[in-house]
């Protein structure tokens, strides 16, 4: 197995792996790569991925292994990468070395999806192969919470528990905008009601949280473009949120 980065994630896999795994790092020789035929998990920011897959030869991207959140598909689109396997972790590494909090099965889909899950599973992290669609929906739902709590902590000045107690309406308004640009986007259908309790239920969970706007091109930034689209983008309630907290995007 090959892992690039050795950031909290990479590192505490690369600590758990009952089998050594290479670790490849951004000035490291990268060479063993090519002969190889393990998978290859990428756990560097967004933002790092084009660097990552610069160095991965085009006869090897097939067995990429991607785990970012956010809304990876318009750039996977643009680089040929569609087939590629995904996950999105359910467990989280606080700090270097910790470790890892496990708060439900990770999905995974694509070709090296179970070769993936057996290994996670083999250091007691939590894992499945799902279908596309199964995938599909549970994408939206991180995404929908990563942008909405990232926000709304901001707006309110709140970790994510009390966003959801003291602020439930906004939260549902919002949420439920997210959702509804989201699904047709994803082309699923889901509960919206369901989703948004579902959304409320982990917030209350872990209700010191606090999160932040960042990562917006791959995270908040794409709701934006899809509002847009559809001529919905002013006056919603994304858009009255990101200008009170002065991170109205400019332009399209």
């Amino acid at each position: 197995m090959f892992v690039v980065g050795r950031g909290r994630i990479g590192g505490a896999l690369e600590q758990r792996s009952p089998t050594p795994c290479t670790v490849l790092l951004r000035g490291g020789d990268w060479g063993e790569v090519e002969a190889a035929s393990d998978p290859i998990v990428v756990t560097t920011r967004n933002d790092d991925l084009d660097g990552v897959v610069a160095r991965i030869p085009a006869s090897r991207r097939p067995d990429l292994v991607l785990i970012q959140n956010g809304m990876l598909r318009p750039w996977l689109a643009d680089r040929g990468l569609s087939e590629v396997t995904r996950g999105l972790l359910f467990f989280a590494v606080p700090s270097l070395g910790a470790t890892p909090e496990v708060g439900g099965p990770s999905p995974f889909v694509g070709p090296r999806a179970p070769a993936v899950v057996r290994w996670l599973e083999s250091m007691r992290l939590d894992a499945r192969a799902v279908s596309e669609r199964e995938f599909r929906e549970v994408e939206l739902e991180k995404l929908v919470w990563n942008s909405a709590f990232g926000l709304l902590c901001e707006a309110c000045d709140a970790p994510v528990g009390e966003v959801v107690d003291a602020h439930g309406d906004v939260f549902a308004r919002l949420a439920t905008e997210l959702i509804e640009l989201g699904a047709a986007s994803l082309e699923v259908e889901v509960d919206r009601a369901t989703m948004v309790d579902s959304l409320a239920a982990y917030s209350r969970s872990i209700p010191t949280y606090r999160g932040a706007v960042k990562e917006f091109a791959w995270r908040n930034g794409w709701f934006v473009g899809l509002a847009r689209g559809r001529g919905t983008w002013r006056g919603g309630e994304h858009h009255r949120l990101l200008a009170a907290v002065g991170k109205l995007p400019i332009g399209r």
